[in-house]
């Protein structure tokens, strides 16, 4: 299999079996100790994105890779927040559960309710596909949260909690 060059930002990704979609650097939280404060990307590949893919770039790169081997999942997880790119997101969902019977999985900060809130997200994603959500509050309590994780919503340990 060829890896990518470390010099060109990677829409798609991989590690072992996983392929990983990089859809945006863009994040609700400013964590202090984000990958992207440290580094360019993990192992060959660079996630640090000039410019948002469109839903078109996303597909055509996944088309690219899709056949290289049997992946285990594919997983919206990038240097950023998937859902900042809810649409985006949902509409490679879609051509994914379309194309392949790949399993696709979600990691989030949990805010997308307060980016889009007029949004059913829970219906939205399980009918584009996505079978898995993995949400990383990364902490116990708010105060550490909001040190940590420096949220640019307010409230948003109490909000993710009540999801």
């Amino acid at each position: 299999m060829t890896t990518n060059r470390s010099d060109n930002p990677s829409i798609v990704y991989w590690l072992d079996n996983k392929l990983y979609l990089n859809v945006t650097n863009r994040c609700t939280n400013d964590c202090y100790f984000c990958l992207c404060r440290f580094k360019q990307g993990l192992g060959e590949f660079t996630l640090i994105l000039e410019s948002e893919p469109s839903s078109a770039d996303v597909i055509s790169e996944l088309q690219k890779v899709i056949n290289l081997k049997p992946w285990s999942e594919i997983v919206f997880c990038g240097f950023g927040e998937p859902t900042v790119r809810l649409d985006t997101l949902l509409e490679v969902a879609r051509w994914i559960r379309g194309n392949t019977r790949i399993s696709m999985r979600l990691d989030t900060n949990g805010q997308v309710l307060l980016l889009f809130p007029e949004v059913e997200v829970a219906a939205e994603l399980k009918d584009a596909g996505v079978g898995t959500v993995s949400l990383s509050l990364n902490a116990y309590n708010k105060a550490l949260y909001d040190e940590i994780c420096r949220p640019k919503f307010e409230y948003v340990f109490e909000k993710v909690l009540s999801l």
